[in-house]
């Protein structure tokens, strides 16, 4: 690790706060991904953020601000140290809501210094947010905190991480004695669904080292993710009228259903793993009697157990199939993403100096691997060594979602302190 002299930089003092103001507002906007669709982004609304985003980043000063015909909003904060040798960093947060809960008519809610007790969300009175349940929530204690009303999730992932860094934008412009390299602001659709950079035009990004702001408790810093594929199975059975189907029929989803039910129940799955255990997981399944196809995603943090995984459940399925006469299948394969170490290993000072700025801030660094994946898994293999900075979101995906606005503060002034630490380093 880099080691560097402990101390904060200029410009803190005057460090004006707008992330609350700015993450309700941006709630307030759907922007759920769509799966099924096979658009980019696979929601229309989500352009209704960028929108917004590009008229506030001119409203800052950043005059470049545009949103591309997919979505994608960049910005650029020009370098102001004279040092044309500095390399350009990219902070980047993605603008859509996962599918699996309601993110339409977010209602958002300030719970001023929360003590500690259970939060009741007031339009569905059985959404009750507990530190028992949640236990970050008790480090909380004395904060403020930011809910839905019980009906949809919140949207901190990731309009926490936009806030923040339109927190940054905000400040580095009114304070231009900070001194900071070149930034690039990145705001992506679609990557609750695996798509966020499908599209991106890393030549138009023009960025040598960058961070996703999409982390979750104070001071984690997460350099390490799943590897990721997806397996489509289509199992085709025999039709027959159901009246006269005596001998002939062989119904699909039975087969399908058989073949789910052969997996291991013990280990394998997310419900039985935990830290740097992998998993394959059906995600969905739909049918009928004469064709079947159930969706899985594989992770591990070892890119070459994926293909141990994939090598056991087609043994599985064939097992299963060959049961039947006449019954087919089909096996595809899709690579998704790969483990942001294996890149990020090469070029550790990007994450000592994210280290280093929280530590400069009065944070305790929380290093992590990430049991998911970010935009940050792609991007870094697309050329832009890319690590994954807290935001304070919690309990994502969910009605209970919540998010600190002191923890969406504190990693502003990450940033602030992170863009200085680059300033001295070419």
């Amino acid at each position: 690790m880099i080691i560097f002299e402990l101390k904060q930089y200029q410009g803190m003092n005057n460090y004006i706060s707008t992330v609350e103001k700015r993450f309700i507002k941006y709630a307030e906007i759907d922007t759920t991904a769509d799966p099924n669709s096979t658009s980019f982004p696979s929601s229309e609304i989500q352009k209704n953020l960028g929108e917004e985003l590009v008229k506030e980043l001119k409203e800052i000063g950043l005059e470049d601000a545009e949103m591309d015909e997919w979505g994608y909003v960049f910005a650029t904060i020009p370098n102001n140290t004279g040092n044309d040798k500095l390399p350009t960093i990219c902070f980047c947060s993605h603008m859509d809501t996962a599918p699996d809960c309601s993110g339409t008519n977010v209602k958002p809610i300030v719970h001023r210094n929360y003590d500690g007790s259970p939060i009741t969300l007031p339009d569905d009175t059985s959404q009750v947010i507990t530190t028992k349940q949640h236990t970050y929530l008790a480090q909380k204690i004395g904060d403020d905190l930011i809910t839905a009303s019980g009906l949809t999730l919140l949207g901190a992932d990731d309009k926490a991480g936009i806030a923040i860094i339109m927190d940054l934008a905000n400040h580095l412009i009114s304070n231009p004695e900070v001194p900071h390299p070149t930034i690039r602001i990145l705001f992506t659709p679609d990557e609750e669904i695996g798509r966020g950079v499908d599209h991106l035009d890393m030549e138009k990004l023009n960025a040598d080292f960058g961070y996703t702001l999409d982390g979750g408790v104070l001071g984690s810093l997460e350099d390490e993710s799943f590897s990721a594929d997806a397996v489509n199975i289509t199992i085709s059975g025999v039709t027959a009228h159901p009246g006269y189907a005596k001998g002939s029929m062989i119904n699909s989803m039975k087969v399908a259903s058989e073949f789910i039910d052969s997996l291991p129940k013990e280990s394998w799955s997310p419900e039985t793993t935990e830290k740097r255990e992998g998993f394959v997981h059906p995600t969905s399944i739909n049918g009928g009697m004469e064709e079947t196809t159930i969706s899985f995603i594989i992770r591990d943090h070892e890119t070459s157990k994926l293909s141990e995984f994939e090598t056991r459940l087609k043994e599985l399925l064939i097992k299963v199939v060959d049961k039947y006469e006449g019954v087919n299948y089909t096996f595809d394969l899709v690579e998704q993403y790969r483990n942001m170490k294996e890149v990020l290993k090469t070029v550790p000072f990007v994450s000592d100096y994210a280290i280093q700025a929280m530590e400069n801030c009065g944070v305790t660094p929380l290093p992590k691997i990430i049991r998911g994946g970010t935009d940050g898994s792609r991007l870094s293999f697309m050329g832009l060594p890319c690590p994954n900075i807290f935001t304070g979101e919690m309990a994502i995906h969910s009605r209970h979602e919540y998010v600190s606005i002191q923890d969406m503060e504190k990693a502003t002034k990450t940033l602030i302190e992170l863009v200085q630490i680059w300033s001295k380093h070419q």
